[in-house]
Formats: C-alpha cells, sequence, structure tokens
C-alpha cells in the first residue's frame, strides 16, 4: 500500500524541477502519466553526454515510475486526448512559459471546467504574476538572480554556482509539498486550485536566516568560502593528510573539543568562551586552529571528535559517498531493470514510511512506451490509435 496509490498524476513538466516532482509523487505510488511530444520528447533526452547505453542519464535521474505518452498538444487530436486524461486526473503539473499552455487551450480556467477538483501545479521562473511572470527561468539563472551565488564562494573569489542543480530541485520539493497541501484540502472539499510555484520564490524561502540577517544589520553578506556567518568554528580545516569539516555548532561541543583534544589554554581564552565571541574574534580564532588542526592526522580527529559527540568527517567524492556503508544501509541506492540501460542504478527515496514505503515500479520510460497502454485505457481502439499516429498526434 502506499500513501499516494489511486492518485492521477498528468505530467505536461519536462527538465528537471517539474519531472523531479512528478518522480516523488510516484515514488509514493501516484500513477504518473508523463507527456512528451512526438519523435523528440523530453529535452532532458538530449542533456548529454554523458549516457548510459544510449539513454541520457540526466532524463534517467528525473523520470522513473512514470508512463511515457506523445501527444502533439498543437493538433485538435492532441487536444482531445489531454482533455479526458485531466478529466481523470488529480493532479496536473506543468512548466511552459506564462501563457503558453493558455493559448493551447489548457490553462486552469479551462481545465477546472472539466475536472473542479483537478490540482494544477505549474511551476515557471518567476511566477504566474508580477513584472518578470513572462521570462524563461532556468537554474544558474536563478542560482544568480535570487541572491545565492553572491555568497557562495570563496571570499576573495568570484561568485559560484552550487555544484548541483538546487534551484530546480528544491523547486520541485516545494512543488510537492503545495501539491499535497492542496490534495489534502480536495479531498476535504472536492475542490481543486491553481498552485503558483516559481523557482525565484523558493530561492528567497532558501535566505532563510541569511535574509533575516540582512534585515537585522542593512548589510549585504559577503562569501565566506565553506564557513558560516554566525557559527564558529564551523568550516573546513587542513589537517595533516586531507581536509576536514568541523562544525562546532555550540558552546557545549566547543568545550567537549578543547578537552578530548586537551586545548586548555583555548577553552580558557575570553576571545573565545562564547559562540558571540568566536564569531567577533574570528580571524584569531582560525588561525590558531588551522595551524594546530594541521599537525593532526585526520583518523585521530575523527576518532577523539566522534568520541564525545562534536560534528566532523572528511569531504567525500561522489564515488566515496554513493559507496558510504551508512548509504547503502539506508537503501539510497537503487538499481532498476532497464529495457536498454544495463544496471542502472539511481538515488533511492529519502523518506523512510513505516507503513507506506516508496516503491521502484517503472524504469525511466523510452519516448511513448506506454501511449498505446494508456490510450486504449481511455476507449480508443486499435485502428484509431493507428490512425492517430499515421497523423502525427501522437
Amino acid at each position: 500500500m502506499h500513501s499516494l496509490e489511486g492518485i492521477k498524476v498528468l505530467d505536461l513538466s519536462r527538465t528537471l524541477a517539474g519531472p523531479f516532482c512528478t518522480m516523488l509523487l510516484g515514488d509514493q505510488g501516484a500513477e504518473v502519466i508523463k507527456i512528451e511530444q512526438p519523435i523528440v520528447g523530453d529535452e532532458a533526452r538530449r542533456f548529454t553526454p554523458p549516457t548510459l547505453d544510449g539513454e541520457s542519464s540526466y532524463y534517467l535521474s528525473a523520470n522513473r515510475n512514470k508512463k511515457s505518452v506523445t501527444v502533439d498538444l498543437k493538433s485538435e487530436e492532441g487536444k482531445q486526448i489531454i482533455y479526458k486524461l485531466a478529466k481523470e486526473a488529480d493532479i496536473l503539473v506543468e512548466n511552459f512559459r506564462t501563457g503558453t499552455l493558455e493559448e493551447l487551450g489548457f490553462g486552469y480556467e479551462t481545465l477546472k471546467e472539466i475536472n473542479p477538483r483537478l490540482i494544477y501545479c505549474s511551476i515557471s521562473g518567476f511566477g504566474r504574476t508580477g513584472p518578470e511572470s513572462k521570462r524563461a527561468g532556468y537554474d544558474l539563472l536563478l542560482q544568480g538572480y535570487g541572491g545565492l551565488m553572491s555568497i557562495t564562494g570563496e571570499e576573495d573569489g568570484p561568485p559560484v554556482k552550487a555544484g548541483m542543480s538546487i534551484v530546480d530541485l528544491t523547486t520541485g520539493m516545494f512543488a510537492v509539498y503545495g501539491i499535497l497541501s492542496a490534495l489534502f484540502h480536495a479531498q476535504r472539499t472536492g475542490e481543486g486550485q491553481f498552485v503558483d510555484v516559481s523557482l525565484l520564490d523558493g530561492q528567497i524561502t532558501l535566505l532563510n536566516y541569511i535574509a533575516t540577517s540582512f534585515w537585522a544589520t542593512g548589510k549585504n553578506p559577503g562569501r565566506m568560502g565553506s564557513s558560516h556567518p554566525t557559527i564558529a568554528p564551523y568550516q573546513s580545516f587542513e589537517a595533516k593528510d586531507m581536509t576536514i569539516i568541523l562544525a562546532v555548532a555550540n558552546d557545549s561541543l566547543w568545550q567537549k573539543m578543547c578537552d578530548v583534544l586537551e586545548w586548555q589554554d583555548m577553552k580558557d581564552d575570553f576571545r573565545f568562551a562564547k559562540n558571540i565571541d568566536r564569531v567577533t574574534n574570528r580571524e584569531a580564532l582560525i588561525d590558531i586552529l588551522s595551524k594546530r588542526i594541521a599537525t593532526i592526522e585526520s583518523e585521530e580527529l575523527f576518532t577523539k571528535l566522534d568520541a564525545v559527540g562534536v560534528p566532523c568527517g572528511p569531504i567525500h567524492t561522489i564515488e566515496q559517498v554513493l559507496n558510504h556503508p551508512q548509504v547503502l544501509a539506508r537503501d539510497m541506492i537503487l538499481e532498476i531493470e532497464h529495457p536498454t540501460v544495463n544496471g542502472l542504478k539511481v538515488p533511492g527515496f529519502p523518506v523512510k514510511f513505516s507503513d507506506t514505503p516508496s516503491s521502484l515500479r517503472h524504469h525511466p520510460p523510452l519516448l511513448g512506451e506506454h501511449t498505446d497502454n494508456v490510450l486504449s485505457q481511455l476507449g480508443y481502439t486499435e485502428l484509431e490509435i493507428n490512425e492517430l499516429r499515421e497523423r502525427g498526434a501522437i
């Protein structure tokens, strides 16, 4: 049993934010029907290299637990297919440019007449209202536009993007949050609604304490490398053999660290007694710590600090973390049987449920793999499906 079993999702999204959202819904049992353009499909299928047996690894990362149906949204026959699917759907997810689906006849106001309980989630770069609503938005653009890059990188270096598509992925998660909230409301009232999610809004939300710190000081925060603006020491250091992370998040941990490493002089130093003191005297603190940590092997540091609960650890490579015993013990690496990709692996489910666990039911679909099956369930005959294909509607 899955928590979203019986829920139908009509997925008109592509690339990453939308597909990541619908994949998460599919992981919890929703039936996700992914609509793709005939012949070319989701543009993520062409985000290469790299590939796995000819399939884009980018596409494979966000499209498990879905069915692929090819439909020409501009054809009259294609429109009728979408209307029939929308009538049966609980949720629709799309990420077209503002106004595009309205012009095609698939806007929320149109589809809610067909299905009043439909939850219509619209993902965009800047939101569906406001002066920038018609602008295109991609992850990198919004990392800059939303302020993230202004605080990422070394203090004396240029702005740096996050190593992953953090804007797209977090927007997908916010979309799931919005959809599930609307679904709860719909199940109580029978009424659907329009859910407007944007890449920019998500980034403003994630500024969190950075934003409130700005309002408190009136000063733009700068780039600080791996360190933290209001906690110290909380950053990377060079041990004798490797770079490590040290996260001393409160005064109790500071005292424990000083005790276990026998740094009584630092524990007694009034400049470092409280976190506010350590932040105020950050330069002196980091200078002393850097020199001391550089003389100690990482394994010795980890052993001593772990024993008293002081957070510390290595900076893993992707290979190291994907093969780590803790990651494997949490079932965070899944292997999927795929018709063309041998030994396909994907990251697992991030939330563990005691009674309604996520599951891996479908491989990322080949383009149009489920078109005939889905259309036959809508009542189309084999002859009608063949005729639609001949006319390019599917």
